[in-house]
């Protein structure tokens, strides 16, 4: 497979101009994320994609794993099926390398740095902002990879009720219920949604001695069940100020093989507010504060065994002036708060971090110019500076260069710290120094991108194999190239993303030159769609080269490709119905050894969706 998707990707990106995600959005879309300010996807110098409600709504996607998978520079791997451990290689940074936000509020359990992307519930978005790239400039610790910020629904306008209900393979059943509005100032949004599937035998594990995957034999049927809900409203007092508040919260229980643990009921909740003042044209104020709660119980066999529960606080005041024309001038102040409450005792159980940080943006003709510095203070390892620099040229009216450098830092886990007899609390951060060029075109028949980048990270945080105790020993270097290509023809729209990684371990022993595990060399995704009056067909072509399990390349998960068939049609006002078939040839395949994924399987939803015409 590795030999064979080179060719395919070449004549999927070559002959036949294709269609990207992240240029998916019009131009003139408005983000947030990349810059912490407001600029619309032509005016940003960062790699950036942006993932819109109808596209969720188009591709069928039944979590955040499906609509994520395949966007250019990112990998995932999966512990068996829906509600599983699930993790996120953004351009082959580590799941917690990757800084992830839910409406501006820092989300991911303080314990083992990750974010359970999927305990989050697809139907409460509104859309997601993948930036690709070091961040630490901006927003501190973790954002070596880039950054991933979830926005939920907003609502506005009439009030508007929805309604969606579905059902299908591994007896899985979904619904979700809602209402939205609040007129020409205001907007309210809330909702709620529920799933439940019985899943397939998550894992064909083996036992000690000799143990290998979940360690264990357990041939039964894993499965997850969700419940969720959100909240979410604002007010514009006329051009002088904004209020928005938010609240989110999902309850999982999921079970899975393992020879210590086999069951975790879990509960992830975010909440926060933001204050816009807006005293004159030329200046913004925001004070925003949040709350994100990653609660985990444990049980083997339906007996507690151990609870971890993490909380994270977050205050922020930003500043945003422009100075002149096309010139402004960005200032921020950051505090976290993060504290763990565990059956097992940590040394230490809280810690908070303070960041200082100021961003420049300027165009001078043809060329535009960002640059970023900030300053965090963390209460256990110290002082850490990073900066970020970046810059643009439009070569002409269709053609746009880019060139970008950075460094970033992820700061150790309580995990890696405090684990009682295993942590180090003499850990550094994790640094890493990035730099990339990228080219972006807009032909009169669509648009493309390409993107060339590397990265380099030093002091990783590995295992001293004589104490077991983590130590700054490793480093790595990440080089890659992101393409994607969109187009219309024949009354088709297509997009395409290719992603070509090196991802090698460059640590001082034997593994030093191995490739890092569990990140695909190649990844490819194709999506079709058309429609045909009131129906409308689809089509996801997904394909990954082959990837490693362990640090030193003796386990090898073979590539593999996977299409998926969807088709809609409107039926009397306001009512659609929607079919997929995913994995239509059956391919088996892993992304995590030993751990299985869903064979061939399909989904059929009916959703009350107000606009939709009628039949």
């Amino acid at each position: 497979m590795k030999l064979r998707l080179m060719p395919a990707a070449m004549l999927l990106l070559g002959p036949y101009p294709v269609y990207a995600a992240d240029n998916a959005a019009p131009l003139d879309t408005v983000i947030v994320t990349a810059t912490r300010t407001v600029q619309t996807v032509d005016e940003t110098l960062a790699a950036v994609t942006v993932i819109t409600r109808q596209d969720i709504e188009r591709q069928q996607a039944q979590s955040v794993q499906d609509v994520l998978r395949g966007t250019p520079g990112l990998s995932i791997a999966n512990n068996g099926g829906a509600g599983k451990l699930t993790s996120f290689f953004l351009r082959g940074a580590n799941s917690n390398q990757v800084l992830v936000l839910i409406d501006g509020v820092k989300i991911g359990s303080a314990t083992t740095g990750m974010a359970a992307l999927q305990d989050y519930p697809i139907d409460q978005i509104e859309r997601i902002e993948i930036v690709r790239g070091p961040r630490s400039s901006l927003y501190g610790s973790e954002a070596i990879g880039g950054v991933i910020q979830i926005f939920t629904r907003k609502g506005g306008g009439a009030l508007t009720p929805s309604f969606s209900v579905g059902g299908g393979s591994y007896n899985t059943f979904k619904t979700s219920a809602g209402v939205s509005g609040g007129g020409e100032r205001g907007w309210f949004n809330a909702n709620v949604s529920g799933m439940n599937s019985s899943g397939f035998n998550a894992c064909n594990g083996k036992p000690f001695p000799g143990g290998a995957g979940c360690f264990t034999v357990e041939p039964d049927k894993d499965g997850y069940h969700n419940k969720s809900g959100t909240l979410r409203g604002g007010y514009r007092f006329g051009n002088l100020a904004e209020v928005d508040l938010h609240w989110l919260r999902s309850e999982g229980q999921v079970h899975y093989d393992g020879s210590f643990q086999n069951e975790s009921k879990s509960a992830q909740q975010v909440y926060g507010g933001r204050l816009l003042l807006k005293p004159q044209d030329a200046l913004r104020l925001s004070l925003a504060a949040g709350r994100s709660q990653d609660d985990a119980d444990n049980f083997k066999d339906g007996i507690f065994s151990s609870r971890f529960n993490s909380e994270r606080d977050t205050v922020s005041l930003q500043g945003d002036i422009s100075i002149a024309a096309y010139h402004r001038l960005t200032g921020g102040y950051d505090y976290q708060s993060d504290h763990v409450d565990s059956t097992t005792v940590y040394s230490v159980a809280s810690r908070d971090n303070k960041g200082l940080f100021a961003q420049y943006q300027g165009a001078f003709g043809a060329h535009d110019v960002q640059a970023s510095v900030r300053h965090d203070k963390n209460q256990q390892f110290g002082e850490k500076a990073t900066g970020g620099l970046a810059w643009g040229y439009a070569i002409n009216n269709q053609v746009r260069m880019t060139a970008n450098y950075g460094t970033a830092f992820k700061a150790p886990t309580f995990n890696d710290l405090y684990w009682p007899g295993f942590g180090n609390p003499n850990l550094k951060p994790e640094k890493s120094r990035s730099i990339e060029l990228g080219l972006r075109g807009t032909p009169a028949w669509g648009s493309w991108s390409a993107h060339v980048f590397q990265t380099a990270i030093n002091d990783l945080i590995g295992f001293d194999p004589a104490t077991y105790a983590p130590i700054n020993i490793d480093s790595a270097r990440i080089r890659g190239v992101e393409g994607t290509v969109s187009t219309q023809f024949a009354g088709w729209s297509m997009n395409s993303s290719l992603t070509l990684l090196d991802p090698k371990n460059r640590a001082s022993d034997a593994n030093n030159g191995k490739v890092l595990p569990r990140r695909a060399e190649q990844t490819l995704r194709v999506n079709m769609d058309r429609g045909f009056g009131h129906y409308r067909a689809g089509a996801t072509l997904f394909a990954e080269g082959e990837r490693f399990d362990d640090p030193a390349n003796t386990r090898t998960m073979g590539g593999y490709a996977t299409l998926d068939l969807r088709v809609e049609r409107a039926l009397a006002k306001n009512w659609l119905v929607q079919a997929r078939i995913a994995n239509l040839f059956d391919k088996r395949y892993e992304t995590a050894s030993y751990f299985n994924q869903a064979g061939r399987n399909f989904f059929i939803t009916l959703r009350y969706q107000p606009g939709k015409p009628p039949a």
